[in-house]
């Protein structure tokens, strides 16, 4: 099974995905994370990323489901693949399906955690990554045992600047222009299902892996 998490910054997508990776066996595939194990480990498609990603470019987008395909084939023993930060547009989501038809593969289904943007504000305000391994705090919804420190590794939690003051404008605006219409392109896909991801963490896990079944 290949997963979509579609949703904005703050809507808790990351720490959905944390769970849904492991109850569901999936490869959790973090964009961004992908584009730096690409480069790093010095694939076809990272040696392609590489001018962009130092430049500060964006990388071109069917560099990036290259990257996306290295991935589902090499899924290290998972059942499939739980894609978190892209597709980003409705161009990138058109080049994956194709290129995903040529592999016999697909998407199978894609959640969208729907959350009001003053409510996404005001979650961003309070939260925290870890250093080690980006792991999700929230100082008011799941805050750590510690403050400042990770319950997993122990390293330090600390703030992202994207997720303070006119950074959050921006990446919220562009995320109610843009990445939203992939919403309606899998509606009509009839793999597109919207979950209300207001409530607390634990509610929102429940309505995804039922969604999921």
């Amino acid at each position: 099974m290949n997963v979509i998490l579609i949703g904005a910054q703050g809507s808790g997508k990351g720490t959905q995905a944390q769970f849904i990776s492991s109850e569901m066996n999936l490869k959790h595939t973090a964009s961004g994370d992908l584009l730096r194990d690409a480069i790093a480990q010095g694939t076809p498609s990272g040696l392609a990323a590489r001018p962009y990603y130092e430049r500060g470019d964006l990388v071109p987008d069917e560099v990036m489901v290259g990257m996306i395909l290295d991935a589902i084939s090499d899924l290290g023993g998972k059942a499939g693949l739980l894609l978190d930060g892209f597709p980003r547009t409705l161009a990138q989501a058109r080049i994956l399906d194709m290129r995903l038809a040529e592999r016999g593969q697909r998407v199978d289904k894609v959640i969208y955690l729907q959350v009001p943007r003053q409510q996404l504000v005001e979650r961003l305000a309070g939260r925290y990554l870890c250093r080690a391994h980006g792991h999700i705090w929230n100082i008011a919804s799941l805050p750590p045992k510690t403050p400042g420190i990770c319950d997993y590794d122990g390293s330090e939690l600390y703030q992202r600047s994207d997720d303070t003051g006119e950074a959050v404008a921006r990446r919220l605006d562009i995320f109610f222009t843009e990445t939203i219409t992939l919403v309606d392109y899998y509606a009509q896909q009839h793999k597109e299902v919207t979950i209300d991801g207001s409530g607390t963490i634990e509610q929102v896990h429940v309505a995804v892996r039922a969604a999921l079944r």
